[in-house]
């Protein structure tokens, strides 16, 4: 994919770091990139009476996909900035004979862009989220990259406006400096610590493990 067709990716107002885009798409990911994601943007008039789910920085999308067939009756929503890993989740739901979405995947909504674009947006005011998944973020490890860090308290407070009833925000990271930095964190918000304990398939991200630690942490955050 050139420069020119990525601009969805770029010069938004709200910054994300990191890269938001890799090698040159394949023919076939760049038909789907043009073609079937502005048919599954995110539209706030589907939901229904089920709260929707959200899953912020799917990677590839292998969470997504499992939270898409275990949840068929709602609306799954994947953020994602990084132009290579939504193309590749649009391979992965899709027939590659005809391009068109699998069944076990029609409940999927993908927003090609940082979340906080979604959440702000006028129309998604009064959406409120059954869960909200962030696994395996950036830990921006370096002392002078802290400030990149997706999870401090004023993302948290945002999350928490967005939440059902009984919602909750799952986040995990083998980070363990991390993990210790967003439980700091959390202090300055209202959000509680629900549990620790979770256990999900395993992400490309989670199985590269670059902190080398025994096991991901995970935070199960309600109002």
């Amino acid at each position: 994919m050139e420069k020119q067709e990525l601009k969805h990716f770029e010069n938004t107002p709200m910054r994300t770091f990191g890269r938001r885009h890799g090698k040159k798409l394949s023919t076939r990911k760049t038909w789907l990139m043009e073609n079937l994601l502005p048919q599954i943007t995110p539209k706030t008039d589907i939901y229904g009476k089920k709260s929707p789910i959200l899953e912020i920085g799917f990677g590839n999308g292998e969470h997504l996909r499992d939270l898409a067939i275990n949840n068929p009756n709602t609306i799954v929503i994947g953020a994602e900035p990084f132009a290579n890993g939504v193309a590749a989740l649009l391979s992965a739901i899709t027939n590659e004979s005809d391009n068109t979405l699998m069944d076990e995947y029609k409940n999927i909504r993908i927003h090609p862009d940082d979340v906080r674009l979604l959440l702000n947006a006028p129309d998604f005011k009064d959406v409120k989220f059954s869960q909200i998944w962030i696994l395996h973020p950036d830990p921006w490890p370096k002392a002078r990259h802290e400030k990149r860090r997706l999870l401090n308290s004023e993302f948290l407070k945002l999350l928490a406006k967005f939440l059902s009833m009984d919602g909750e925000i799952i986040i995990g990271t083998d980070h363990w400096e991390y993990y210790d930095w967003i439980v700091d964190q959390l202090k300055h918000t209202e959000l509680k610590i629900k549990s620790t304990s979770l256990d999900i398939i395993k992400t490309r991200y989670q199985l590269k493990n670059k902190a080398n630690t025994a096991t991901p942490k995970y935070l199960i955050l309600s109002n």
